[in-house]
């Protein structure tokens, strides 16, 4: 059985390659896969103003991590493609914004 993930700070290479169906995890997946957890985790941050550590406080900031290191890994891209964001993740983000300007 998965671990449960209640918190954004508890998500890994090993659980986005799960996310993504990957079976066999080779030194340049983990590589990629930890890059993209990374951009994921900044993107939301610099979107919302929120700092690291609040990041746990939002259990729907789990699907947002998840759905974006998909997006770049279905893509290919070390970054997300401001013009092109996923309705989900705007949505989500959106609720949690602090810098409404």
């Amino acid at each position: 059985m998965e671990k449960e993930i209640t918190k954004v700070s508890e998500i890994t290479y090993k659980e986005i390659a799960n996310y993504l169906r990957i079976s066999e995890i080779n030194p340049q997946i983990q590589y990629e896969l930890s890059t993209y957890l990374k951009v994921a985790k900044k993107y939301i941050i610099d979107e919302t103003a929120l700092k690291e550590e609040e990041l746990d406080k939002h259990e729907d900031l789990i699907i947002a991590v998840y759905v974006l290191c998909q997006d770049m890994y279905d893509h290919r891209s070390f970054y997300v493609e401001e013009s092109n964001v996923n309705k989900v993740i705007d949505t989500i983000l959106g609720r949690h914004r602090k810098n409404l300007l």
